[in-house]
């Protein structure tokens, strides 16, 4: 029995499975971190953008 619950005990040490649920947190969070400051830098330009193409089709 002892040795039943050691064995559980170490397998469950040696998974990585928790390790890599926040490996994948990171990453996502640095993507959303990314992609925020894109929009930022960007976001008068794509406005100006979509501007320009609502104007051209108020024209037709």
């Amino acid at each position: 029995m002892f040795q039943t619950l050691v064995v559980r005990l170490l397998t469950r040490v040696k998974s990585d499975e928790g390790a890599t649920a926040v490996e994948y947190g990171i990453m996502v969070a640095a993507i959303a971190a990314i992609i925020v400051g894109v929009v930022i830098l960007l976001g008068e330009q794509i406005q100006a953008a979509f501007q320009a193409v609502v104007d051209a089709l108020a024209a037709l």
